[in-house]
């Protein structure tokens, strides 16, 4: 290949790259006031997706807040697939020891910036990005995840899991019963990973139980995933 050809093939890599960021960046500002996630970790999130647009499943997100990162990928699919969303719409529940000196701390500090009432939303917040999202097979399941996941049998393919439980008892509950139905090439997205010693502490401990050799990945701004094999 020539010098020429080489130089025009990294233009047409780098317009068409610069192009797809730009996408991703409209999708962010539109759903903005509906999520708490930063812009680079909101395209790093769809950019991951975009990966597995070839895989067949479901789109499942356990701590949806008001809908803005699952109405983003609901954006960017359509609705060639179904999306659920688990929330208890009451807040968070209590740290426990496992999530550690921080976690509690913040939980306890409730003038703190990101607070945010104990990430309580209302249910018609993640209604109304689904809706603006163009989605009509989204499903709500309103609970604790002990409650409602244990009992989740509408979905038997998943193809994109967000986790975004924030404590170790929620993380691995969503682990334990939703892992296993996410298929060969699906990707696990785990928010948490790298904010919170809990959430870390419940991935390792499933992994290890599970005795699985999958591995722990992070894209460019530091977005946590697993691809699962």
């Amino acid at each position: 290949m020539s010098m020429i050809s080489i130089y025009l093939n990294n233009i047409s890599s780098a317009v068409r790259y610069n192009l797809a960021l730009s996408k991703r960046v409209g999708i962010f500002n539109k759903f903005s006031a509906f999520t708490m996630i930063r812009m680079l970790d909101y395209t790093d999130n769809l950019e991951l997706c975009e990966s597995v647009s070839t895989i067949q499943g479901d789109v499942v997100e356990c701590g949806v807040w008001r809908g803005g990162m699952i109405a983003g990928i609901a954006q960017m699919f359509g609705d060639s697939r179904r999306y659920f969303l688990f929330d208890s719409f009451e807040g968070l529940p209590p740290v426990t020891d496992k999530d550690g000196a921080e976690a509690k701390k913040w939980q306890d500090d409730h003038t703190g910036a990101t607070y945010y009432e104990n990430c309580k939303a209302e249910m018609s917040f993640a209604t109304a990005a689904m809706e603006q999202a163009g989605c009509k097979q989204f499903f709500l399941e309103k609970g604790w995840f002990s409650d409602t996941l244990p009992v989740f049998t509408k979905s038997t393919e998943i193809a994109i899991l967000r986790l975004d439980g924030d404590w170790y008892d929620s993380t691995m509950c969503c682990l334990e019963n939703l892992y296993p139905k996410v298929v060969p090439g699906g990707l696990i997205i785990i928010d948490d990973y790298y904010t919170w010693d809990g959430c870390t502490k419940a991935v390792h401990d499933y992994l290890s139980k599970e005795q699985l050799t999958v591995k722990i990945e992070r894209t460019k701004n530091g977005v946590c995933y697993i691809r699962k094999k």
